[in-house]
Formats: structure tokens, sequence, C-alpha cells
């Protein structure tokens, strides 16, 4: 539906959403300010001895910008905020029935979390604060070698780009990120022909399957973080990988091109697919815990401050759009083509039951496959309680049932070697995403006992090479992942010389695990390779997921 702004009820509740269309700018000056006015704020507040709630909100990552406002609010009514930061899939699965979300309101990037999640009807007096189309940014040289400046680009136009082997992109995992969600979603509205209601039977078209299955082979890097995928982008800019494109908040793209000014670095071309984008309408809710009117009133009086035009007009300059009528519009810019008031067909969000299919169907069969190695510390220091988690860490992401439930679930396509080590690697064993060859794999694995030093830079070479020739074949996404709970014995040459050699193609992640893990080497690793150290001293299995959204 073109036009300048949707408002839609969803037919399975009351729901309301608002998608409408304008706004943006953030500086780098207001960016290094904020940790400041903040601490300002809280130390003004503790002289003057005010004193309110405690309130929590759990919210993706791409409200930061706009949580100076949310203190500033809280600040004048004399309450503690905190703003927990979170993917969409760990949002929606704290509100599952029997779980605890420990937290008073949720700010996800789109209602369908909400909607598929919160069977209960736990959140409440959920509004819309700002909405954010997904669009494709595409450097700018590269958008002229396709002649898409100026033109009218459709999905059609990319798939024919990605086809030919002159497009690749970075895109956030459908399954544990909402930009990838809402970008998949639109590729399988502009498959399927209608932007206005995929459902569940259009799933089951070949010519629909196909079409997305080959747009997704464009994925060069995935992750489960819109911010970090930005972060990735200009990192390569950096580093020499010099990515084309990315899918992303048209927000994101405006603050990922400001840091890329800034920096003397080509800016991205917004693409805005003519047949469809999704639009995230970054709702938020109240979640009743039982802890009195006091603080359902403060919430209500924290988003209607949300709302107000005054301070809608200020989120409008972050590049966020806004209900039309409440701000002045920023003009378009011509050199990036970003264009907060542009108009834009939108893609209506399925029903929750056909989303649930769509996003099991990415996972299964649509996206790349992945080629992952595992590196499990065995050493000494593991032994007794850090066995036990890490087998149990290992069962979960060996065991369907479980990893289904979370939506990172292998694929028969997929690709994984383990490699358990002390300061050697033991031995090295490879399945596909079977569910027979994943229970064997596991079944090997849960054999493993502790003992002796360590040395995960021997294993990452190990890794390498048995990850080289499905490398080499080019059609799987590749990690090596590196779990280890203390400093590698040996030298960080006995991998970067092979990594360097083979040209730098996989990147490392690390997972921390025990009371006194030393994260200093894995967060060089990952530094040099493009990659990320997850945090797994509270929960080993959860560190694991969180991973398997970068790959």
């Amino acid at each position: 539906m073109p036009g300048n702004g949707l408002a839609a009820d969803t037919a399975h509740n009351n729901r309301r959403r608002l998608l409408w269309v304008p706004a943006f700018a953030r500086t780098t000056a207001e960016i290094a300010a904020r940790p400041l006015a903040i601490l300002f704020l809280t130390l003004w507040l503790a002289a003057c001895g005010q004193s309110g709630p405690q309130f929590t909100i759990l919210s993706g990552s791409e409200n930061d910008v706009l949580e100076p406002l949310v203190q500033e609010f809280c600040h004048s009514r004399g309450a503690t905020c905190d703003m927990h930061y979170q993917g969409s899939l760990d949002i929606a699965l704290s509100l599952k029935p029997g779980s605890d979300p420990k937290a008073d309101a949720v700010w996800p990037a789109a209602s369908i979390w909400i909607d598929m999640f919160d069977t209960g009807r736990r959140v409440k007096s959920i509004k819309s604060i700002t909405q954010m189309p997904v669009i494709l940014g595409v450097r700018r040289s590269k958008a002229e070698e396709l002649g898409w400046i100026g033109a009218k680009v459709t999905t059609k136009d990319i798939l024919g780009a990605v086809e030919a082997g002159r497009l690749k992109f970075l895109m956030t995992s459908a399954t544990q990120s909402n930009s990838g969600a809402s970008a998949y979603l639109a590729m399988l509205a502009s498959a399927i022909g209608k932007p206005d209601l995929i459902e569940a039977g259009d799933l089951e078209r070949e010519g629909v399957v196909s079409t997305v299955r080959a747009l997704l082979r464009g994925v060069e890097r995935s992750s489960g973080s819109s911010g970090w995928l930005a972060d990735l982008y200009r990192e390569g800019e950096r580093n020499g990988a010099h990515y084309q494109a990315m899918w992303n908040y048209e927000a994101v793209i405006k603050e990922t091109n400001d840091k890329l000014k800034a920096d003397g670095f080509e800016q991205l071309y917004a693409i805005y697919p003519q047949d469809g984008v999704s639009v995230a309408d970054s709702p938020l809710g109240f979640v009743d815990r039982g802890r009195g009117k006091e603080v359902e009133q403060f919430f209500e009086e924290l988003q209607a401050f949300l709302l107000k035009p005054e301070t809608q007009a200020r989120i409008a300059k972050t590049g966020r759009r806004v209900e039309l009528g409440r701000a002045a519009l920023l003009p378009a810019d011509p050199a990036t083509n970003l264009d907060p008031s542009r108009p834009v067909t939108v893609v209506r969000p399925p029903e929750p039951k056909v989303i649930q299919v769509a996003l099991n169907t990415y996972q299964e069969a649509l996206r790349r496959p992945s080629l992952t190695a595992l590196c499990l510390d065995l050493s000494g220091s593991m032994q007794g309680h850090g066995e036990t988690q890490l087998l149990e860490a290992m069962s979960f992401l060996l065991t369907p049932a479980r990893t289904k439930e979370m939506l990172v679930q292998w694929s028969k396509q997929d690709e994984i070697i383990v490699l358990p080590f002390s300061d050697h690697v033991q031995w090295v064993t490879s399945a596909s995403g079977d569910d027979q060859e994943q229970a064997a794999l596991l079944k090997e694995t849960l054999t493993l006992h502790a003992g002796g030093g360590t040395d995960f830079y021997t294993c990452g070479a190990r890794a390498l090479a048995a990850m080289k020739p499905t490398l080499d074949a080019g059609s799987h996404l590749a990690a090596i992942v590196i779990m280890t709970d203390g400093k590698s014995q040996g030298s960080r040459s006995t991998f970067e010389q092979p990594w360097r050699a083979d040209g730098g193609r996989v990147p490392v992640f690390g997972v921390t695990f025990g009371d006194e893990a030393d994260r200093t080497q894995l967060d060089a690793l990952a530094k040099l390779t493009g990659g990320r150290v997850f945090d797994g001293t509270k929960n080993l299995t959860d560190a694991f997921r969180a991973v398997r959204g970068y790959n």
C-alpha cells in the first residue's frame, strides 16, 4: 500500500500498529555527550535526594539512541530506569508462558515478536513510538556500477545483481533479529507478488522458495544484532574488507553514513525496493508483574512523554519516522538517497502462525547454509562444573527439538565440525545438520573429559584446515567458535598466519566461561577476524545460542 502512512489492526488481537512515514540527524558530538549527560543528571538527582520507582525496560538495541529521552523523563520523576538491550527473539522468549521477563516494559523493534510469543497476553497498553523501514544501503560506487542511482529499484533487480555475482550484502539473521526478519518477509512478499498479506500456502510455492533462496545467497555476513552489523560494515572500511551493501533500518543506514562521512569513507546509497518494504513499528508495552498502580501509572506517563509532539520532534531528528503532523520532516539527501518522508509500499506483517512457519522455513531451507567449527576447551580447569556445563550446552546445540524452540536449528545443508582441545586437539569430527548425524556427533561429544593445558590457537588452525574444502566451494557462511575459560599457552601466529594465507575469510567468535575467564586474547582474535566475543559465564547455553545468530 503506497502512501505516507498506514494504520492497521491485526485480526487475531486488538493491538494497534501505527506504521507511518517521516525523519533524521544524529551527530558525533551528541553521541559522545550522552554518557556524560546521563551521569550528570544521575549525580544531580542523588544530591537532591529525589527518589522514585525502579523501572526496567527490555529493549531492542536500535533504541539506544532514544535512551537519553527515557532517562530525561525518569530523572524528572526521581526514578531509576534501566534499559537492558536484547535481541528481538530474546525479548519475545521472555514473554512465553512460564518465563519471567524481569522487566516492567518491553520495547522490541516490531509488534510481530510480541504477537508470536506473548500468548498469555501479559503485555498491555502497546503503542508504536517510532517507525523504521528496513532498506538496502549500497556502497555508492557499487550503486553507480549497477545503474541504481536515481532509478526505481525492485527486489527483482536486487535478485538479478545477486545471481550475476555483482552484489553481496550484510544481513542479520531473520530468526534472531527484527531487521533480518523484516528484509526476509519483504523478499517473500515480492516473490509472492502481494505485499498486502502473506498466507501459509504461499510458502509452499516452489517459485517463491527458489526466488528467496537465490536472494539469500547474497548474504556475505550474518549477525544477531542490527547495531553490530552496522559496526561490522564500518570496521570493514578500516580493515580493507569493503563490504558492498547492508540491509538495515533506514535510521541505522543514516547513522552509519554520518560516521562513514566523518571518517572520510564512502557512504551508502539508500535503496527502497519499489515492490515493498517492511516497517518496524517500535511498540512500547507494559508488563504487569503485580507491582501496583504506581508503576503502571509511571509507564503510562513515560509512554505519553515519548508520544508528545515535542518529544516526537526530537525523535524525528534521529532519522526515525514519526506520525505525520507530530514533527517537521527533514529534507531528502540527494547524495545518499535517504528520505524519511518518502512514501513507501508497506509489506503487511502476516498472522503470527504464518510468521512462525516462515521463520522455520528460513532456518531450515532458505538461508545460506553454515559451516561452523566448534573448538571446545577441555583443559584441566574445566573439570567438574565446567565440563558438565559445556556438555549440557553441546546437548542443546545438537538436539533438534531444543534448537528449534529457539529458531537456531541446523539444516541438512549445514556442516558442523567439533574439535575438543586442551594443549592439543584431541580429535576432529564433522557432521551435517541431519538429525541422525547430529545424534551421532553428540554421542561422541558426551564421552569427553577435561584435563591438560590450553591452546586454542592450534585448535583454530586445525579448524581452518578442516573447513577449507567446504569453504573453497563458496556456498557456506563460515565461522570458528572458540569456547574457553582461560588464556592460551600457544602463539597467536599459529592461527593468524594460516588465516591470512587463506585470505582472512573466516571470523572467530569467542565464548567466555568460568568465574575467572580472561577474554583479552579472544577479543584480539575477534577484532582481527571480524568476529565477536560472547559472555557465557552466566549461561553457556544462551551464549552458544546467540553465536548461532551470527552464522
